[in-house]
């Protein structure tokens, strides 16, 4: 008759891992192998906490950080003053008064100095800390209105005028990722 550690040689895979089969004669009554199973259970939530906790409190080294939107325009051959004008003009009252609100932290007109057929000519990037919500949203276009002093028609229509030679080829939202430490 086979002791407990022969079954368990004798029932070991060709490989060399053995395999511990319990015996009925002489083995763990049912209450020793329960006893077994939650120490081994035990055992391995110990090992399995021990490991996971070292990953668990890494950081990841990025952080999120304000958010760019970054608009592409097109100008079409003869109207960069045009669009200059404009840009030093509502564009720029626009944007100087979001500023001072605290709406905005920057805004920028990046200039694509060798621009492929495809790519847009200028970038207008403005720089914010957080989205506005619908409400907010509403309450600066009014303001902004107001220091333009025109009204959404007025505003929309000059736009449209705008779009016969400049046009918005793409608009992104981005936001900057940040060294956590």
């Amino acid at each position: 008759m086979l002791d407990r550690n022969d079954a368990a040689l004798a029932a070991s895979p060709p490989d060399g891992d053995a395999v511990l089969l319990e015996t009925t004669a002489g083995g763990p009554s049912s209450e020793e192998g329960n006893q077994m199973r939650k120490l081994m259970l035990a055992a391995l939530g110990a090992v399995t906490i021990a490991v996971a906790a070292p990953v668990a409190a890494q950081e990841l080294p990025l952080n999120p950080g304000d958010y760019w939107d970054v608009t592409s325009v097109k100008i079409d051959d003869g109207h960069f003053a045009d669009y200059a004008d404009f840009l030093a003009s509502d564009f720029r009252k626009q944007n100087e008064f979001a500023k001072s609100k605290g709406w905005i932290k920057a805004y920028y007109i990046l200039s694509n100095n060798n621009p492929r057929k495809d790519e847009a000519d200028l970038y207008l990037v403005t720089v914010f800390d957080h989205v506005p919500t619908a409400a907010e949203q509403m309450a600066r276009d009014k303001d902004s209105i107001a220091v333009l002093a025109t009204t959404d028609r007025k505003a929309l229509a000059a736009s449209g005028a705008r779009a016969t030679y400049r046009h918005i080829t793409s608009d992104e939202l981005l936001q900057e990722m940040v060294w956590a430490k």
